[in-house]
């Protein structure tokens, strides 16, 4: 291997991981591509093939995998083909495995097809493509995102109920401890861990803190980027998980994992500044909400609903969006009102944002902030005007969510106008996934039905 090749690798590579790697060369390199449903897919490679690989291809099947690892049936022409799509590391992205004992990193990959055109089933290509719709109106979305999470109990049966894990104390976790200093405390040794992971690989961590389940923690990332983001809390899935299981324990982002214990979301504050200026679109000369930001608010309450499918990916993840359970049912805003599915958290007038707390943990992040944007620059572009604010418990207002995941299929798929924003290959695809998958749920009998239907009916 040519040395020159590895020093001109390692000269692109971000600071902070030329600082983790202080002079060591990399052994083994991970290419990875997140997929539709936001596994992580790709190759890893020994360093010196990595620093004189000229192209790398993966089969564009990647993209038709569901949950469980099967296939979708897809209308795409030639599909099973199987051609080679571009792998193209994004550099920027490149960051420290410090969970591996070889020197090792990882880079989220972008996919082209062969003519280096994005390919337009990439769930980062179809963020980056509604960022672009809003940089050519000369704007800038930003986003921050809250991350909810539960640690657990190792489960290697899925048949039984997943359980909180023991702690320091060496009693079992028990719910309704939100905030709780203490309760972060009682997994300290897998929190320290996730600070000590997130620090080698420069994710930054705005807070961590305990939520209402039994082991749920939550952690808040800082505002920035949308695909930036997006990266982050695909990285920072992978290394929770890598936390927990150097203490015996699970890291779960299913959207409702223990039957009587809160959901997992993935609240999202969005805001919208001016490309050029940095300047917020939301605030007004007098400080006051101006028309955009009365638009993008607007813009969520007529179009979420038929990208709900999105935010809320599984069968699982409509048991978190029910009535009293500390989720939202319905669009409705307020500021400072946590039980809508909209809220203006208080903030100086420069920072006036929507807090979309619909989105469930499952969801995959690239797909979640690219629907959310969506329907945000829907109404902008529209001038749409919102609802009159809710003052009093959204929750007792009418259940305006879908029910259940089919039918937030069948909402996305009457939204023409939010697949054409999309990508209308790309949601094509998404709706045979995810009819693939529900089929496949049907296909499976649930300890309810054995216990209510085998000896009554």
């Amino acid at each position: 291997m040519s040395s020159e090749a590895m020093q001109e690798l390692i000269a692109q590579l971000p600071d902070q991981l030329k600082d983790w790697l202080g002079g060591r060369i990399p052994e083994e390199v991970e290419c990875v591509v997140p997929d539709m449903v936001g596994i992580g897919r790709g190759k890893a490679m020994p360093g010196r093939k990595f620093a004189t690989q000229a192209r790398m291809f993966l089969p564009t099947s990647i993209f038709f995998q569901t949950i469980t690892g099967g296939y979708a049936e897809v209308d795409i022409p030639n599909a099973w083909a199987e051609s080679d799509l571009l792998i193209v590391p994004d550099l920027s992205t490149a960051r420290a495995v410090p969970w591996t004992s070889d020197v090792t990193f990882q880079v989220i990959s972008d996919v082209n097809n062969q003519d280096g055109t994005p390919h337009q089933l990439a769930p980062r290509n179809v963020l980056k493509r509604i960022v672009g719709l809003y940089e050519r109106e000369g704007w800038k979305p930003v986003v921050a995102p809250e991350m909810e999470f539960y640690i657990t109990k190792p489960n290697i049966d899925p048949d039984l109920p997943i359980k909180p894990p023991v702690g320091r104390t060496g009693r079992q976790g028990v719910g309704r401890q939100a905030y709780s200093i203490s309760g972060v405390d009682e997994y300290a040794a897998v929190v320290d861990d996730i600070y000590d992971f997130a620090e080698a690989q420069g994710l930054e961590i705005d807070t961590v803190m305990q939520e209402g389940g039994a082991g749920q923690l939550e952690i808040n990332l800082n505002h920035g980027d949308p695909v930036d983001l997006a990266d982050q809390i695909f990285l920072f899935k992978r290394t929770i998980r890598e936390a927990a299981l150097r203490h015996d324990c699970y890291a779960t982002f299913m959207a409702k994992p223990m039957q009587d214990e809160p959901g997992s979301a993935m609240h999202m504050h969005q805001s919208v500044v001016e490309l050029a200026t940095g300047k917020p679109v939301f605030n007004g000369p007098d400080d006051k909400q101006t028309a955009l930001f009365e638009g993008f608010l607007a813009g969520q309450q007529a179009y979420l609903n038929s990208v709900v499918c999105m935010l809320a990916p599984y069968v699982n993840s409509y048991r978190r969006l029910v009535p009293g359970a500390a989720a939202p049912i319905n669009l409705e805003w307020g500021v400072d009102n946590r039980s809508t599915g909209l809220r203006v958290p208080i903030s100086a007038p420069n920072a006036r944002r929507v807090e979309c707390r619909v989105t469930g943990m499952d969801a995959n992040p690239y797909l979640a902030i690219a629907a959310c944007l969506a329907c945000g620059y829907l109404g902008m572009k529209e001038g749409l005007k919102p609802r009159a604010p809710v003052r009093s418990d959204a929750g007792e207002l009418p259940h305006e969510l879908p029910h259940d995941v089919t039918e937030a299929l069948n909402l996305f798929e009457e939204a023409v106008n939010v697949q054409q924003l999309l990508g209308e290959e790309f949601s094509s695809l998404y709706l045979a996934i995810k009819r693939s998958e529900y089929n496949d749920y049907l296909g499976v009998i649930s300890p309810w039905e054995r216990e209510h239907l085998m000896l009554n009916v």
